[in-house]
């Protein structure tokens, strides 16, 4: 199941590419970036309450460390977006969404150092190529 959650995660960020770089054109992209931020909040907390996902949640359930890293995941999610947004504006979407998808390498060396993750040598070739290809793509 984890695998079409990734495809659609995978469509729905294409569509945030096409869809951002057509709606940055008379917008600044920080102000852009906050207002999609907006939307998104008001969204997830509809979908949350039509889930009840709020039901049995306490905000002290949470310990001090798991907030840290809630923050920590939210701060570093607004800092994307904004220098993905903040490309966008100021260049094509094809290549500013391939070096975006650089994040596959930067998850894999941390996901390495810090989760103690391992990976195979064909994984590792796997991440090289798409590392290769996002360069490719973005050469001109």
């Amino acid at each position: 199941m984890w695998l079409l959650y990734a495809l659609l995660s995978a469509i729905f960020a294409a569509g945030v590419a096409i869809v951002g770089k057509l709606g940055l054109k008379n917008i600044d992209s920080t102000l852009a970036t906050t207002i999609r931020s907006v939307i998104m909040a008001v969204f997830l907390i509809l979908v949350s309450f039509s889930l009840k996902k709020f039901r049995a949640f306490n905000i002290h359930s949470l310990s001090d460390k798991d907030w840290l890293f809630i923050v920590a995941a939210g701060i570093f999610g607004a800092l994307s977006w904004l220098f993905y947004f903040f490309a966008l504006k100021h260049g094509p979407a094809t290549p500013v969404a391939a070096i975006d998808r650089l994040s596959l390498v930067f998850v894999m060396c941390l996901a390495l150092l810090f989760l103690g993750e391992q990976f195979s040598l064909r994984v590792l070739i796997g991440v090289l190529m798409m590392a290769a290809g996002a360069i490719l793509i973005s050469l001109k």
